[in-house]
């Protein structure tokens, strides 16, 4: 995780994480803690920008669909999420665990949702490059007619 900016960083693990995967870690964790909503789920849309080469100038790809909510735990830690896709319930769980990793059970969570979270992303990351390195093709050039 980033060491600079943790929050940022688990941010982004849970925006990227399957549903399925942060659902399932979730209900190992046991009960939710009682909170309030400060923004229900809901459902938007965003414009997915990209740079030519990395660099360049600024266009635009197309929309997406977002989906975000904000909660309060009764502690008073507030969490936040915007989360790729349709799903309220992946909005509620990476809004719980923001505001959870905000108490002193951070390493508790971090243990038993973050990590378990980061091995499967970076297993499944794997095995698409090794896919992927399957299909490589090695071009090489043979020189014509030598005189």
């Amino acid at each position: 995780m980033n060491k600079e900016n943790p929050r940022q960083a688990w941010m982004s693990l849970l925006a990227k994480a399957p549903t399925h995967s942060l659902e399932d870690k979730m209900t190992a964790v046991g009960p939710e803690p009682e909170f309030k909503w400060l923004r229900h789920p809901e459902l938007g849309g965003v414009m997915v920008q990209g740079r030519a080469g990395s660099t360049g100038g600024r266009f635009n790809i197309g929309e997406m669909t977002v989906t975000r909510c904000a909660l309060q735990l009764a502690s008073g830690e507030v969490g936040h999420a915007v989360v790729q896709g349709r799903s309220k319930s992946k909005a509620r769980h990476a809004a719980l665990v923001d505001a959870l990793m905000q108490t002193p059970r951070a390493n508790s969570l971090k243990a038993q949702v973050l990590d378990p979270l980061m091995t499967e992303m970076a297993t499944s990351r794997d095995a698409r490059a090794a896919k992927a390195a399957a299909t490589k093709v090695d071009f090489f050039t043979m020189v014509r007619g030598e005189d």
